[in-house]
């Protein structure tokens, strides 16, 4: 995605962003613990795994889908998104899915067992990646920016912002995000990096190197790290990438 400012926003209030204190972030790697095959023909935008379910939401318009289905398999279930629309990215809230739209400002509301839409949520500017914290009950939604910002998980309302820095420097280009505790981990577009962030503080405190993961051939015909999701109960995630042929079962490790 290309980063577009919202022509005629009112600025977002922050929470958080502050600079004093700030942590040098842990320097960790991807150890790859199994290997699951993937659909090449995927634009991942999102990815969450809840109850053995894998859920994937692809982009691309006239390409978007959202999906459903176990782990290593096919779908059992494939949703479309009409023309225009790009999906974005997912999420899992009890019986619920929402999936962002990149620039339609539109929030799709859909039933988590059928993915049948519910209903429809503007939302102002842009959609990229969306993950739920449970023990807050509050969505964080990235946009491209620096910025993360808590929405209301049953009318999608901004309940606040927080923008994300590492060492003090805003880090631009938040995409895919997965919620862990109190921990938000997220995809950097066009980077092989993944970052650990304390959503109350905005501040980075894990720097994770997930390159490498494909062949040279098979990085030819791919495109950029995206999807991460936590398999629950265990330090494992799982990670991929749009057009991607594998996805990988990781731990996070310290770096050598």
């Amino acid at each position: 995605m290309t980063v577009v400012a919202a022509c005629g926003q009112p600025p977002k209030q922050h929470s958080g962003g502050n600079t004093a204190g700030a942590p040098r972030p842990e320097r960790l790697r991807v150890e790859v613990v199994d290997v699951l095959p993937h659909d090449p023909e995927a634009f991942t935008q999102g990815l969450e795994l809840v109850d053995d379910t894998l859920y994937e939401g692809t982009g691309l318009v006239g390409e978007s889908t959202l999906r459903a289905g176990p782990l290593g398999g096919e779908p059992t279930t494939v949703v479309s998104l009409p023309a225009p629309l790009f999906g974005e990215g997912i999420t899992v809230v009890d019986d619920r899915v929402w999936q962002l739209t990149w620039r339609d400002g539109i929030a799709i509301e859909r039933d988590r067992t059928t993915l049948a839409e519910l209903r429809r949520v503007h939302y102002e500017g842009e959609g990229w990646g969306l993950c739920h914290q449970d023990e807050r009950d509050r969505l964080v939604m990235s946009d491209g920016t620096a910025t993360l910002t808590f929405r209301d998980p049953d009318d999608f309302s901004v309940l606040g912002a927080v923008q994300v820095t590492d060492t003090g420097d805003p880090v631009v280009n938040l995409n895919e995000l997965e919620c862990v505790g109190d921990d938000v981990y997220a995809n950097v577009w066009h980077t092989d990096d993944i970052l650990r962030i304390d959503p109350d503080t905005g501040f980075v405190t894990a720097r994770i190197d997930a390159s490498d993961l494909l062949t040279p051939e098979e990085a030819a015909d791919a495109d950029v790290l995206n999807g991460i999701a936590a398999l629950d109960g265990s330090d494992h995630f799982l990670v991929t990438g749009k057009l991607w042929p594998k996805m990988f079962t990781v731990r996070f490790v310290p770096t050598d």
